[in-house]
């Protein structure tokens, strides 16, 4: 059996120790981070226990049901009936349902047409090879037409990727609209899952695993360099001096980080993870009196909004004490000059945002607000994507590498996290 360290732990890293220490190795798991969890991480929002960054199942993601099966957590899964609105120039429509469509007014018969056609055909293809090498902006154009790009979809990439929004791959918006036009109860019915008590009941669970298998967990402890020696990896260097033997290496880590964090790797090699870029995230979580809608998803489009859309999550997750939890998540490159503005900034900003949604809402609705930050939230998947992304496992012996870039063209999540996690654990002694 090996000795292997494993870097990070989010869900992906805290799965692959589980599965690790199954297999009969030996573990020692370094976060810089002082939770678990990651993305999944909770935090106390003024006496209630909630993600940082909004979290949902689908009910393709069956890596997840896997999962919590495995750790006795199945019955942990609730279902709920959600909907989807649009919030456009000024005016809330509903979403997400063909009755909907027909409904809306900004189009016109024949782009209402060619967009539900792309859609539906979209959850029933199987292979996603061809739309790699195309931009989901091309690809949107090509089904849908002009007239329903500019209504539905510009501004939302325009918001997300700013000016990277024309670099964005086909199969990486394909595989987000399976799954969740997938997760259905029926024609007219979205269903979504949570886990009960959150992200947090499934981290504690991996956590508790690891313990009670003999793992380590070191958290607080970043992680400074990871040593090679001969084409084989050799362990690591902590940020304090400390040096950790190991003959194997998993690294969850964001991969934009690792020419830095392994810097005797091959020079062609470290330039392939240094091309990979991010977009940077600026969450902000409102606690609010009432709802703002009756949605759990709000697209919006509408020039004082700049935001994509809002994420009204007590509609998913209802929350015993009757408070209305809200995301509004800003996507931007973490060059872009607002990615450095105060808390307080986008506080007010976004709470203004919510208040042009439901006129209704006053400055005595907001409870509470908080603000999460990640440099690197969501991988940027170019046309081409494919050929551009490393492979988990490297030439170097016993180091396998991957972060959410690794689930291209599925979008980051804690079901990808889990399948590939249990992937890189079957390797080790393979």
């Amino acid at each position: 059996m090996a000795h292997v360290i494993v870097l990070g732990a989010g869900a992906m890293g805290l799965a692959a120790a589980h599965h690790l220490l199954k297999a009969g190795h030996t573990v020692e798991l370094f976060e810089a981070d002082r939770v678990a969890g990651g993305m999944a991480a909770h935090f106390d929002f003024g006496g209630l226990s909630i993600e940082r960054f909004y979290h949902f199942v689908c009910k393709a993601d069956a890596p997840t049901f896997a999962l919590l099966e495995e750790l006795g957590l199945a019955q942990a899964m609730r279902w709920r009936p959600t909907k989807m609105g649009y919030f456009y120039d000024g005016k809330l429509y509903r979403w997400g349902d063909p009755l909907a469509l027909l409904a809306f007014p900004k189009l016109d018969p024949l782009s209402k047409l060619r967009y539900a056609w792309q859609m539906f055909m979209a959850t029933k293809r199987t292979d996603w090879r061809d739309l790699d090498g195309i931009s989901a902006a091309e690809w949107l154009r090509r089904g849908s037409g002009e007239r329903a790009w500019k209504v539905l979809w510009e501004k939302l990439f325009t918001l997300k990727f700013f000016e990277l929004s024309e670099q964005v791959s086909a199969a990486w918006l394909w595989t987000r609209i399976k799954r969740v036009g997938t997760s259905r109860r029926s024609l007219m019915q979205e269903e979504l899952g949570y886990i009960d008590g959150g992200s947090e009941t499934l981290v504690k669970a991996l956590v508790a695993s690891i313990e009670r298998q003999g793992g380590r967990l070191h958290l607080g402890t970043p992680v400074r360099e990871v040593t090679l020696e001969g084409g084989a990896v050799t362990g690591i260097v902590t940020a304090g001096g400390e040096r950790v033997a190991a003959g194997h290496v998993i690294s969850t880590v964001p991969m934009p980080l690792i020419p830095k964090l392994i810097p005797a790797l091959p020079e062609a090699l470290k330039a392939r993870y240094a091309a990979l870029r991010n977009i940077g995230a600026v969450c902000v979580i409102h606690k609010l009196r009432r709802a703002v809608t009756g949605n759990f998803w709000l697209n919006t489009n509408d020039a004082r909004i700049e935001v994509p859309g809002l994420v009204e999550f007590s509609n998913l997750r209802p929350f015993a004490d009757g408070t209305h939890i809200v995301y509004v998540p800003y996507y931007m490159p973490q060059t872009h000059p607002k990615f450095a503005r105060d808390d307080d900034f986008f506080v007010r900003e976004s709470f203004g945002y919510l208040k042009l949604v439901n006129p209704q809402l006053t400055d005595a609705d907001r409870l509470d607000s908080a603000v999460g930050r990640l440099q690197y939230a969501q991988p940027l998947c170019p046309p081409g994507f494919a050929a551009m992304l490393p492979d988990i496992v490297t030439p170097i012996r016993g180091l396998q590498i991957a972060d959410t870039s690794s689930y291209y063209p599925e979008d980051r999540g804690i079901a990808e996290s889990a399948r590939v996690a249990q992937e890189m654990a079957a390797r080790v002694g393979a």
